[in-house]
């Protein structure tokens, strides 16, 4: 009996290796994979800061939230264009997954001793913290838009741009998974994840919106991470803060399942 005490605990340290050693092999592969390619860094930085001075200065003071008050549309658009660098930075860093597929990589890990929940953990997790950095780096243009961050307001703006980032690779993560062609995987970002962005308020506002599309807003979770991030960015809005994260939590939950889902799922499709 003793002797079966004393091995339980190595046991137990086997068992996390096996998820956590390959997990965070693979989400290390992801953020050197990423920054080896700088075009990517460069385009999924730029498009979201050219949309943000074109659009923003093109509405200019013509444009009144109803929602915030009197507010330039520059200073309105400014956390949906981070959201944009966050939806960019996860969804395309998920495209990795059909490219894996097709250098054979995928099969490798497949075959290989490791458990289907780190591969998920591992892809997901470093497309996380791809998308996390990359909306941090756009922080620094808060002061152009007369933001001033406070200690506390940055670690929520974390954990706010982190529960999008991760909620979004999962989603990602889980449409890449069954495809093998690059174009299927645009052709969904198009019909699906683009509207996804458009109906989250970050191009206009929720309260002017009509009926039907505010239904459509409402049931959005990427509008309550917009929501979260204007609350923190502009004090004094009307949102909740505490109704948004937990909707972002759930929401993030809800498509890590569906990732790990469609990994364990049987088919009669090779998975690589």
């Amino acid at each position: 009996m003793a002797t079966r005490s004393a091995t339980l605990p190595i046991q137990v340290l086997d068992h996390g290796d096996e998820l956590f050693l390959p997990a965070f092999t693979l989400w290390w592969r992801e953020v050197v994979r990423f920054y080896r390619q700088r075009t990517r860094v460069i385009g999924v930085i730029a498009s979201p800061i050219v949309f943000w001075l074109v659009i923003g200065s093109g509405f200019g003071t013509s444009f009144r939230s109803g929602a915030t008050g009197s507010q330039h549309y520059l200073e309105f658009f400014y956390p949906g264009a981070l959201v944009m660098i966050v939806l960019f930075t996860s969804i395309f860093t998920m495209m990795s997954v059909i490219e894996d597929r097709k250098e054979g990589f995928l099969l490798s890990v497949l075959v290989a001793p490791v458990s289907r929940s780190a591969i998920v953990l591992g892809k997901v997790l470093g497309g996380t913290t791809l998308s996390t950095v990359q909306g941090l780096i756009f922080l620094v243009f808060a002061p152009l838009v007369g933001v001033h961050l406070t200690l506390g307001s940055f670690i929520l703006i974390v954990i706010t741009i982190f529960l999008v980032s991760f909620a979004l690779t999962a989603l990602g993560f889980a449409i890449a998974w069954p495809m093998d062609s690059t174009q299927a995987f645009h052709a969904i970002i198009n019909l699906f994840l683009i509207p996804l962005w458009l109906l989250s308020g970050a191009l206009f506002p929720l309260d002017g919106a009509s009926w039907w599309l505010r239904f459509l807003m409402r049931i959005n979770p990427l509008t309550y991470g917009v929501e979260a991030l204007q609350g923190l960015l502009y004090p004094g809005s009307e949102q909740s803060l505490v109704a948004s994260l937990a909707t972002l939590l759930l929401f993030s939950l809800f498509m890590f399942a569906l990732a790990f889902l469609m990994v364990n799922r049987r088919t009669t499709k090779p998975a690589a």
